[in-house]
């Protein structure tokens, strides 16, 4: 039986790059999204073996839903990659344009997402001793990217993969990656076409 990955928002961007070598490599992809349908079953159609699961992994119920997509579609689980992301692009230096609402959404996909997701897909993931990938960035270090919450949101998910690091392991390895620029819908359509240009 091939191996079993869940990748949150992968209807587009890295997540869908994600979902796509995946399967190439022969594994059975779960392909989330929040709203964007046609796209999420464009992406399956291009895996060797997919589902399509909707699912707002800001919530806990949702996250344990679509788990259990997975399982009940294959019956295990060998890896979660914490894709799905939320910001609001606001330049740094506008500090009066950030509202705590704005942090409170970013969070509750960024970090809190991560965190509800991981802990659903925990037992499976011990059983199989696979792996988590949370999808941090650059501007957790750096202090850049689309706003101040963005950053500070990617910062806070770099501490949650050491501290379930410490807790699922060894049985599960948890780490994160931390992209840079990446040329994604989302990113060209944030910025606009010139100022992406100029940041890559």
């Amino acid at each position: 039986m091939s191996r079993v990955a869940i990748v949150t928002g992968s209807s587009s961007g890295i997540g869908a790059a994600t979902a796509h070598e995946l399967s190439r490599r022969g594994w059975s992809v779960v392909v989330n999204y929040s709203k964007s349908a046609d796209q999420a079953h464009d992406v399956a159609a291009q895996c060797r073996e997919a589902i399509v699961v909707q699912a707002d992994v800001g919530q806990d119920t949702e996250c344990r839903r679509l788990a259990q997509a997975a399982l009940d579609r294959w019956g295990r689980i060998d890896a979660l990659v914490n894709n799905a992301g939320a910001t609001k692009f606001v330049p740094h230096p506008k500090l009066d344009d950030l509202t705590d609402e704005d942090f409170l959404r970013i969070y509750r996909v960024n970090v809190v997402a991560a965190f509800q997701m991981t802990r659903a897909c925990a037992p499976a993931l011990k059983e199989s001793r696979g792996a988590v990938v949370n999808v941090s960035s650059l501007a957790a270090f750096l202090g850049t990217g689309s706003s101040i919450a963005y950053a500070a949101s990617k910062g806070a998910l770099n501490t949650l993969t050491y501290s379930l690091a410490r807790v699922l392991g060894p049985e599960v390895r948890v780490n994160a990656v931390q992209p840079g620029v990446v040329d994604t819908p989302w990113m060209s359509a944030g910025y606009g076409a010139e100022r992406f240009r100029e940041l890559s």
